[in-house]
């Protein structure tokens, strides 16, 4: 499960679901009265048995609604039960939850007065409607992802003045070590007496200059990218048919380029050709 396909709407959708939980736990309705030294007063929840099926159809639909609009994120694309995608089937029963809310109102009467969690019900279930409808046709808004893109890794620099770990060091191999013989002179260390002149070297001839070389291609680094939309992905040995999708809010790490193309590889290991490269974000 990657956190990272999660969208604003989704994160919506959740608050939503959130708000109408607490509400059941607030109160729905309260009654009042007697006269003298007998008085009385009710308050009861969507948790109270009398208020049933107020719970299931409002609270409970309600959250269910809300978790298969996210579960949705998590599923290949094209995945459906009884031939109704699961964010499709949240939708509906987002509605569903709005409608008994909304009567759920009707259901005060002499001396019962509505409380707070109705109120809050309403509002909350008519949210995650709207939230999921917005989300299901994907407003703009919504559809960016809820999780920012994590930033690569920078190499740090290595102080001035101080070797790159790993480079050949004074005394090591490519490096005379101090007071070592001088290769040039049979391996005997010669030094110049004092005053003399150093020998001079022997002219040689100079070695034929090569040509201009041809400029080396350069090099592809692989680097992360995610998509805009929901992009396909096609076989590396040129088949037209999509294999695979790559969905918006999932970071890829491009290994290879062909042109235009981009190979990608997916979470699995799968290297595939991704032709649209278009508008897509590095990363």
């Amino acid at each position: 499960m990657n956190n990272r396909s999660l969208t604003r709407g989704d994160g919506a959708v959740i608050g939503a679901a959130v708000l109408l939980l607490i509400a059941s736990f607030l109160t729905f309705y309260s009654s009042s009265g007697g006269s003298g030294s007998f008085t009385y007063s009710v308050t009861t929840n969507a948790w109270e048995g009398g208020l049933f099926p107020l719970l299931p159809s409002v609270t409970l639909v309600g959250l269910i609604a809300a978790g298969l609009i996210v579960a949705a994120r998590f599923q290949p694309e094209g995945r459906k039960v009884l031939g109704i995608a699961l964010d499709q089937w949240g939708t509906v029963l987002a509605f569903s939850a709005a409608w008994a809310a909304l009567w759920s109102l009707f259901r005060a009467g002499s001396g019962i007065d509505l409380g707070a969690g109705a109120y809050l019900s309403v509002i909350a279930a008519f949210g995650l409607a709207a939230l999921a409808v917005l989300t299901l046709i994907g407003n703009p808004a919504l559809k960016a992802p809820l999780l920012p893109a994590p930033r690569p890794q920078q190499p740090q620099p290595t102080p001035y003045g101080q070797p790159y770990p790993g480079s050949p060091q004074p005394g090591g191999y490519g490096y005379p070590a101090p007071g070592a013989p001088d290769p040039s002179y049979g391996g005997q260390p010669q030094p110049h007496a004092y005053g003399s002149p150093a020998p001079q070297p022997q002219p040689t001839q100079a070695a034929p200059q090569p040509g201009p070389a041809a400029p080396a291609a350069p090099e592809f680094a692989a680097f992360w990218f995610a998509v805009p939309v929901a992009r396909p992905l096609f076989p590396e040995d040129g088949t037209p048919t999509p294999i695979a999708e790559l969905t918006p809010g999932t970071w890829y790490l491009a290994v290879d380029q062909r042109g235009p193309a981009l190979i990608a590889q997916t979470q699995d290991g799968r290297r595939d050709v991704l032709q649209d490269t278009t508008g897509i974000q590095r990363g």
